[in-house]
Formats: structure tokens, C-alpha cells, sequence
């Protein structure tokens, strides 16, 4: 094969770019590589080496045999084994043994390099950014950017033009589509195509750029490099209502233009930049996007380590665009990357723990916040000064109130229970059987049919004071169903009615009044004549409760007078008392109405002997309930207090670092379950080391080394992602592997000279994307060229703009907006539009 058909072979087969016969480094970067590690390495790598071959260190490779051979002879193509074994016709012979030959191009390639010394040249990937200088071309007048020489320049080499220009209508809609997903209304299409200033093209890209839908476009391109969802994942997929904050932390960012290393540093470690913003610690909710098992029994620890995984090959993907996760389990088996540096990046996330912080809602709610806020104060302080005025002279008035109360206190008598002296306990049914408790109470047992049960307590009183009224308990018993106090299967029960007899006299209550009643049964439906109602207590079953009613007229009654209790349940089926006390109420004074009991306590005490808190309480006491001129007034400020605006907060994932670190330590085939030997945060060495700024490396040195100007693979793959939304595919085209088994750039030196302008341009993705739009390769018809069909059928040489399809959500926002339904609201919570039942 000439060297004219090599260079021609390696453009259009393999995408070589800039690639030379003569030049043994560039077919290495360009191809040898990644041939042997695709044909070669699986037994002649860095984990096997078959017959002591070892092809993936130039050392080992040109070393003699045990069999006195050498598989590579630099510079001398017939003495390389290499060359024998590949080449051989006898299946026995031929390498590699299985899989697909090489075919004859490559064994050619193969010839060249080792012709050419066999050298092992770096990676291009990781080299120095290098464009050269832009190169000459013929055709001046077609350069519209740098760009274009590195395109022209190509193109002429084969003997190539370029495509014209696309006409305007067809401009306007690229540009539109490209930047804001959107279509051009007729009277923009009209306005450019008719606006002959000469910078009207820049000008349509200036106002696209502004629009606030170009953060909406450029956000989605990186929210599906970030994995934004709305919800967990998994076989319970739960929502995350508050995911998208980050969205429009995202979208945000691009329409305010950002600078990507500021973009890079805060998504990764914004939460440890001096002095942290809110927005700041909200953008390292990119690393909250991981899955989220919340399904029962999961081993926490191992989907700890899941996440960090995905955090730590999520990053090698997008900023390094490396296949980090195969070195996980095993040290890479084409790429430079050793296990160990994998848990050397694994160990930056590692410390990194999942955390919630309290965002605003919007600026919007925010703002109508502080200015509710502000009116909230000034009431505030006019009801304070209020109470100023009010409490002129309350020392009289105090006095008077303490000398009352004290009074009052020393005549009324207070409320007491008293247990019965029961002599029996019977029931209408057949069956019941009533076990007495050491409280007091009383336990049913046996049949529990569905029909109406009437209790009946016999007792006798023993009591010098007046009865004033009687107390039903309901208690709860682990012998219950549910616990009771009821009989009924989840525990409730339904007092219909409660009578009291003295004799033959029937007793009349009065009130009713419970520790809780359920919404429509209150207790006072007890002692309401109607057996249909009554006094339940569901939900709250499980626990003791208990109901109090008075007498209209106290009752004395003599030690040996009979006292009849019925307790009647008629309400449903089952619905009866399971476990319950009876006791009696005397006294009439209800202390509680007259001062909370710590009031009651500190008024009897001498006010000389009072402590400094005691005083004060019931200071506070007496202006807030008995002087009526500061009464108002303070539960006016009391209730303004309450009614407070809330600031409208919502909980939002971010990552936090761990103050208490953890040792990280290589995972023996990936297993958490086996930890090996610990490891510090690190680099690749195939990079540029990584500058801390502390003894021990953290995600924030990670973060900047990333899109540090010694570091040149990040520019690399940002430029290549930027371009590729531009033209269809990028550069590389296999824009998440620039590793060995990746295709190498079309256009070497162009992808260089992106890298090194989007640093220049101070990392502004909108002037890095303008930077491209006025080129001229970017406003080429795309119309498909004959002449191309057999040198270039895949456009690598970029002789046209490629035509490719927009992506679904583009589809349908297109359809929406042509037919007037598109809403244009940014931002916010996301929308779930409603699904047929039928759908999953």
C-alpha cells in the first residue's frame, strides 16, 4: 500500500484526521493502539501474558522471547514475529486465534509503524493541547472563523470544496432548533430573510442566545448528562418532588452563562467553596440524580457504595470521557487506569454524604415572604406598643386578683374520685363473665355475640361528701383484640347510654365531657335518651380513655343505700366495653377554672419567698388572663404570632462532606463485601498530578484540577460535547470514550484549538457556541453531494452540515408551539400530565 493510500486509508476508515504514513507516532495514537488492544491484549496485556508476550509496554514488546524471537524489531518490519504470526495462513499460527483476522490494511499499518521504529507515543488524548497555527488555505474568502482553515484545510487536501451556505429560511430554522428547540414564527423567517445588514446573522444568534429558552435547550443536552429524574428508581420509583430545583439550577446557570469551570466546580463541590451560597451547596445536587432503593430489606451500606460508583464514573464520563467503571473490578484491560486509581477518584466522592438543605420555593415567593414579613413586624410593633400603654398600673390590680384568688382557693372543694364498693356485676347476655382487676376495674370475658348488651353494676356507697357526678373509664388490655378498651375486632366501643340509680330512683345527669371522643360521638351523646347514639373514641383505640358527667342535683347518700350503674350498648355489632371502672365524683370546684394548677401552687406562696421565675410566671399569668386591659392585647399578638408568613422552604438533595472521613479502600472485583488495601484520593497518572490545598485531597481539588489549564483532557471533551450538539456527532465521535477503544478525532488540530478557545473565551459556553455558529462550516447546506457518496460517505471531512433528527421532547415542543399550545413558562415544578388507567 503507498503512503498516499495509508493517509487516504486512515482518514476515511478510521477517522485518523490529520494522519501521515511517514509519521509512526501519529499511526500509534491514531491506530496502532488501539489495534493491539482490541486484537492483542487479552492474552498479551497487562493481566495476561501468554508465552511471556507482553505487547502493551514498548519494553516488554521489543524484548527477546524465551523462544529467541521477538515479537517487535523497531525499524524492522520481516525480523517482527509480530508481523510472521498476524499475517500467517495457517490457522495454527495465525494470531490473533480467535475472533476475525487482521485484515490486510491493518497488518499494512502494522508494517508502517514498526518501519517507523515502533515507537509508543502517549495517547493523543492525553497530550498538550496543540493546534499549530491555523492552517493556509486557497480559499480565503470562504473563512469565516479559525474553524473553517482547519476544515478547508482538509477538504483541500482531497481535493474538495465545501458546501454553500444554506439559504436563509433554512439558517433561521438551524439556528432556532439548535438553540432554543423551538421553530421560528413566519415573520422571523420573513425579517432575516429580507434584513440585508451584514451583521444580521450575528445579530439573529446574539438574540437566540438571550432568550430564556436557550437554558431550557442547553439545560436538557447536561440534565441527561447529569441523570435528572423525578423521582428514585427502582421497583418503588418514588417521587422527588423537589428535584427539580437543580433543574432550574441548570437552566439558570446556561442562560446566565455561567463559565463551565465555575459550572464544573460548584456542580462537584460548590458545598466546599469558602463560604458556600445556597445556590452554591444546590448545585451538587448533580450527584443527587443516583438511584434511590427504598425497597425493604436493602443492604444501606451497599447502595452507599452504589451511588458513589456512579458518582465517580458518572464524572470520569462526562469531564474526562474515560471508561473508568471497567476499572472498578480490575485494572483497565485498554486504558491506562489501574484499579487503584479508580478508588483513588472513588475516594473524592466517597466523603461525600447525602444531605437536605432548606431552599426557596422561587424569588417570587420569596420576595412576596420578606414583604409579608415586613407588614408582619410593623403590626407587631404597633400591638407592642399597645401593650406598653396597657400595662400602666396593673400592680393594684395584680394584688387585688392575688387576694381573691388566694380566697377562693381557701373556700371552694376541689373535685375527687372515689372507687365503688361493688357487689355485682351482670349482663343481659347469656355468657358474660366479668373479671375484677387489682385497679378496679373489671375484665369481659366469653361470648361476644352481635346483639345489644346492657352491663349493670350493683355497689354501695361509703361517702361523707355529696356525689357530684360519675366517671367512666375505658382501658385498654393487651387480652383485647386490637388492645381494646372495646371488644370489637379493632378495638372501639360505643357507650349508647349511661344510667344512674339511687334505689329505684333514676338519677338525672347533666354535661359529659372526654379525654377524646371520636368526630361524631361525642360523650354528651351518652346521656342523650337515644340508644342509636353514643360516646366512641376510634381512632384512638389501644389506649385508656375515659368520659365524666355531673349530676343536675348532688346525691347523699347513706352507707348502706344501694347505687345501680347501667352501661348500655346498642350501637352495631360487638361495639361493647372490654375492660372498665366506674368511679364516683365529689366536690364541685373545679380548680383548673380558677388558675392553672402552677399558678394555684406559686399564689400560695409568700410573695417575699417567691424565686425569680415564680414571680414572673405569675406576672405573665395575670396580664395574659385576668387584667383586662392587657388581655386583648396580648391575645392579639399572640394570634398575630401564629398567623406569622412562613418562609416558603422546601427540602432539596445536595451532597455535604463528612466531617468524621472515611477510609477508602480498593473493593477485591468490585465487592464492598471485600475490602482490600486503603487508598488516598488521586489522579490518573496519565495526567497532570492534582494540586491540594490541604495535606489531604477533597472533591474541591478534584473539581479545579478538572478544568485546570495544565490538565488537557476535560477542554478536549467539553468542546467535543458542544460541537457535537451542533453537528450530530462530535469530533470523536464516541463522545463518552476517549480511551484506546474510542474513535480518535476527525479533526485533531481543530478539536486542540476548541479546547484552547473555550479557555480563552473564559469558559463562556454561549460565546464558545457563538464561536462556532459563525463559522462557515456550520452554515453549509446540508444537502447530500454525489461527489461525496464514495470519498467521504460519512461526512468526516465536514464538506456539508450533517442533517439529523431532533430528539422526541423537541418533536412535541415543536408541534405544541406551531399549534399555539406551547406553554412558555420556565422553571418551576415539574408537571405530570394525566395517564390513562391503563398505563403502568
Amino acid at each position: 500500500m503507498s503512503r498516499t493510500a495509508l493517509a487516504l486509508f486512515c482518514v476515511f476508515v478510521f477517522g485518523l484526521g490529520q494522519c501521515h504514513a511517514d509519521t509512526a507516532d501519529d499511526l500509534f495514537r491514531g491506530r496502532v493502539r488501539s489495534l493491539l488492544a482490541e486484537k492483542c491484549f487479552a492474552c498479551h496485556g497487562p493481566d495476561v501474558q501468554e508465552a511471556d508476550l507482553r505487547l502493551d509496554v514498548r519494553d516488554a514488546a521489543i524484548s527477546k522471547l524465551d523462544s529467541g524471537a521477538r515479537a517487535i524489531v523497531p525499524g524492522d518490519v520481516q525480523a517482527s514475529d509480530l508481523i510472521s504470526r498476524v499475517a500467517s495462513k495457517d490457522s495454527d499460527l495465525r494470531m490473533p486465534p480467535e475472533g476475525d483476522p487482521l485484515s490486510a490494511e491493518e497488518i499494512e499499518i502494522l508494517k508502517q509503524w514498526i518501519a517507523g521504529s515502533a515507537p509508543y507515543a502517549q495517547h493523543w488524548a492525553y497530550t498538550d493541547l496543540n493546534p499549530g497555527q491555523p492552517p493556509k488555505v486557497s480559499d480565503e474568502d470562504w473563512i469565516a472563523s479559525p474553524i473553517d482553515r482547519y476544515v478547508l484545510a482538509r477538504l483541500e487536501q482531497q481535493g474538495l470544496i465545501p458546501s454553500p451556505a444554506a439559504d436563509r429560511d433554512t439558517l433561521i430554522k438551524r439556528l432556532y432548533y439548535d438553540l432554543i428547540g423551538l421553530p421560528p414564527t413566519p415573520n422571523a423567517v420573513d425579517q432575516f430573510a429580507n434584513d440585508s445588514r451584514p451583521d444580521a446573522y450575528e445579530r439573529l444568534i446574539d438574540s437566540l442566545l438571550e432568550s430564556q429558552h436557550f437554558g431550557e435547550r442547553w439545560g436538557r443536552h447536561w440534565l441527561d448528562k447529569a441523570r435528572y429524574a423525578d423521582s428514585d428508581g427502582y421497583e418503588k420509583d418514588r417521587p422527588r418532588p423537589n428535584a427539580w430545583k437543580y433543574r432550574d439550577w441548570v437552566i439558570n446557570a446556561i442562560n446566565d452563562d455561567l463559565p463551565v469551570d465555575q459550572f464544573t466546580v460548584q456542580q462537584l463541590a460548590g458545598d466546599l467553596l469558602p463560604g458556600a451560597t445556597n445556590e452554591q451547596r444546590l448545585a451538587t445536587a448533580f450527584h443527587r440524580q443516583t438511584l434511590t432503593n427504598t425497597e425493604g430489606g436493602v443492604d444501606q451500606e451497599e447502595f452507599r457504595v452504589e451511588a458513589v460508583f456512579d458518582r465517580t464514573e458518572t464524572t470520569g464520563t462526562i469531564w474526562l470521557g474515560l471508561t473508568i467503571g471497567c476499572a472498578r473490578c480490575h485494572s483497565h484491560k485498554y486504558d491506562a487506569i489501574s484499579q487503584d486509581e479508580y478508588y483513588r477518584l472513588f475516594a473524592f466522592f466517597n466523603n461525600g454524604d447525602e444531605a437536605d438543605i432548606k431552599l426557596p420555593t422561587s424569588e417570587e415567593a420569596m420576595l412576596a415572604f420578606q414583604k409579608a414579613k415586613q407588614k408582619h413586624n410593623e403590626q407587631l410593633e404597633q400591638l407592642n406598643q399597645q401593650l406598653s400603654e396597657a400595662k400602666k398600673d396593673w400592680e393594684a390590680a395584680f394584688g387585688s386578683w392575688q387576694s381573691e384568688l388566694q380566697e377562693k382557693l381557701g373556700k371552694l372543694e376541689p373535685i375527687e374520685f372515689h372507687d365503688l364498693d361493688v357487689t355485682s356485676v351482670t349482663s343481659s347476655l347469656d355468657g358474660n363473665k366479668f373479671e375484677r382487676q387489682d385497679d378496679g376495674s373489671f375484665l369481659v370475658t366469653g361470648s361476644n355475640p352481635d346483639s345489644p348488651v346492657d352491663y349493670v353494676i350493683n355497689a354501695t356507697v361509703k361517702l361523707a361528701k355529696p356525689i357530684t357526678g360519675i366517671r367512666i373509664d375505658a382501658l385498654q388490655d393487651k387480652r383485647l383484640p386490637g388492645n381494646g378498651p372495646g371488644r370489637v375486632a379493632h378495638g372501639n366501643f360505643v357507650l349508647s347510654e349511661l344510667g344512674l340509680l339511687a334505689g329505684n330512683k333514676r338519677i338525672e345527669l347533666t354535661g359529659g365531657s372526654a379525654s377524646f371522643a371520636q368526630g361524631k360521638f361525642p360523650a354528651d351523646q351518652a346521656i342523650d335518651g337515644k340508644l342509636d347514639t353514643g360516646w366512641a373514641i376510634s381512632p384512638k383505640m389501644g389506649n385508656d380513655q375515659h368520659a365524666q358527667f355531673g349530676l343536675q342535683q348532688p346525691l347523699s347518700l347513706g352507707p348502706e343505700d344501694p347505687l345501680t350503674i347501667q352501661l348500655r350498648q346498642h350501637y352495631g355489632q360487638q361495639h361493647a366495653l372490654g375492660r372498665f371502672r366506674v368511679r364516683l365524683v365529689t366536690g364541685v370546684a373545679k380548680l383548673d377554672d380558677l388558675a392553672p394548677e402552677p399558678i394555684r401552687k406559686i399564689v400560695q406562696v409568700n410573695p417575699q419567698q417567691r424565686g425569680k421565675k415564680q414571680s414572673q410566671q405569675i406576672v405573665d399569668h395575670f396580664l395574659k388572663n385576668e387584667f383586662e386591659r392587657t388581655k386583648n392585647v396580648l391575645a392579639s399578638i399572640e394570634a398575630l404570632k401564629k398567623a406569622a408568613p412562613v418562609e416558603p422552604l422546601i427540602p432539596v438533595r445536595v451532597i455535604a462532606q463528612r466531617a468524621d472521613p472515611r477510609q477508602t479502600k480498593v473493593f477485591d472485583r468490585g465487592s464492598f463485601l471485600s475490602p482490600k488495601d486503603a487508598v488516598d484520593a488521586g489522579g490518573l497518572e496519565t495526567l497532570p498530578p492534582i494540586a491540594g490545598r490541604a495535606e489531604h485531597l477533597d472533591r474541591l481539588d478534584f473539581a479545579k484540577w478538572l478544568v485546570d489549564s495544565r490538565n488537557p483532557l476535560p477542554p478536549r471533551v467539553l468542546a467535543n460535547h458542544v460541537w457535537s450538539h451542533l453537528f450530530g456527532h462530535g469530533l470523536v465521535r464516541t463522545e463518552n470514550d476517549f480511551g484506546v477503544r474510542g474513535q480518535p478525532p476527525t479533526h485533531p488540530r481543530l478539536l486542540d484549538w476548541l479546547a484552547l478557545e473555550y479557555r480563552r473565551l473564559g469558559w463562556s459556553r454561549k460565546q464558545f457556541i457563538k464561536t462556532i455558529l459563525i463559522s462557515s462550516t456550520y452554515r453549509q447546506s446540508s444537502h447530500h453531494r454525489n461527489d461525496l457518496f464514495d470519498v467521504d460517505p460519512q461526512n468526516l471531512l465536514l464538506a456539508r452540515q450533517n442533517r439529523f433528527r431532533v430528539p422526541a421532547e423537541i418533536v412535541r415542543d415543536l408541534c405544541l408551539s406551531v399549534s399555539g399550545l406551547l406553554s412558555e413558562k420556565v422553571g418551576g415544578p415539574s408537571v405530570f400530565p394525566p395517564l390513562p388507567a391503563d398505563v403502568a
